[in-house]
């Protein structure tokens, strides 16, 4: 517990005494959009993160979460609440690491795939692993479809992954990421059939691609495949043929293009945790993983 005075959120100044495992509820619902979701994440049962915000709100005699709609969204005063509630949670957070006696120790096996753990991982586990020297992290670049599979098996505990939007089942969603075409220059679209720039299965990205040029009637042919970011990037480079990427990832050296090529759906993230792997360690780097790419992802 931790004194706090609450201003500049329209709720009353007076002295409360915040539970910083109250504060982590909120900011995981907040972050998730869903109290499920905030459930797994936390490694609680749905109706104990909702009694959970209650009390939170209790205390602050102010509602925080708008339970209307699908989607768990913040009311005003659990705006104003919340930059500072993610700053108090960092300094406890920093403080318990610092003292090394209440620091978690261990190790987590954290998977992603090659382009997510290049673009938005190595900063988020320098950080980690600073802050938390005692805990080991062993991290598995693979496809989607490697990464289930090994978290299935017990080799992984935590795994970002690429998937269908299907609902909360699998893990927690992170973001949605908007995937286009690029190539070096846009002459090569009269080239057909279309060179491709691809992985191979399961890859998700080639899937979205040969699903929508088929839909397309736009005839194909692999005329690079590799399953390293680095070769698909040198090929694209090279104007060898088209890929899809991610636009966070479209270099600028290369074209986006839009028509005649078909609109790409995107392509859902999501965290997964092991069986067996919601405390500890795992729940730690599962957390701050999530928090980074929040604030990552809405400074965008």
């Amino acid at each position: 517990m931790m004194g706090f005075i609450v201003n500049g959120c329209g709720m009353p100044h007076r002295l409360v005494n915040l539970d910083i495992e109250l504060l982590r509820a909120f900011i995981a619902v907040v972050e998730t959009g869903s109290f499920t979701r905030a459930a797994v994440l936390l490694g609680r049962t749905q109706p104990a993160i909702s009694l959970q915000i209650r009390r939170l709100e209790d205390q602050l005699s102010a509602p925080l979460i708008d339970r209307a709609g699908k989607v768990a969204s913040v009311t005003i005063e659990g705006a104003g609440l919340l930059p500072q509630a993610r700053r108090l949670l960092r300094l406890h957070d920093e403080i318990v690491a610092s003292l090394g006696e209440g620091d978690l120790e261990g190790e987590v096996r954290f998977g992603a795939p090659e382009d997510i753990a290049t673009l938005h991982l190595p900063a988020i586990l320098g950080a980690f692993a600073r802050s938390h020297p005692r805990i080991t992290l062993a991290v598995t670049a693979d496809y989607t479809a490697n990464l289930l599979d090994q978290l299935s098996r017990g080799l992984l505990d935590l795994a970002l992954i690429k998937r269908e939007p299907v609902g909360p089942e699998l893990g927690v969603r992170v973001w949605r990421e908007p995937l286009v075409w690029v190539t070096l220059d846009a002459a090569i679209l009269e080239a057909l059939p279309l060179p491709l720039i691809i992985a191979p299965a399961p890859d998700i990205y080639r899937k979205r691609a040969l699903a929508a040029l088929q839909d397309a009637d736009i005839p194909f042919r692999a005329a690079f495949t590799s399953p390293s970011l680095a070769g698909q990037m040198a090929a694209l480079r090279a104007g060898l043929g088209v890929g899809v990427l991610p636009l966070a990832m479209a270099p600028r050296e290369l074209i986006v293009i839009g028509d005649p090529l078909p609109k790409l759906a995107d392509s859902e993230i999501a965290l997964v945790t092991a069986r067996g792997a919601a405390d500890g360690p795992a729940k730690l780097l599962a957390q701050e993983v999530l928090r980074a790419l929040e604030r990552g992802l809405t400074a965008q």
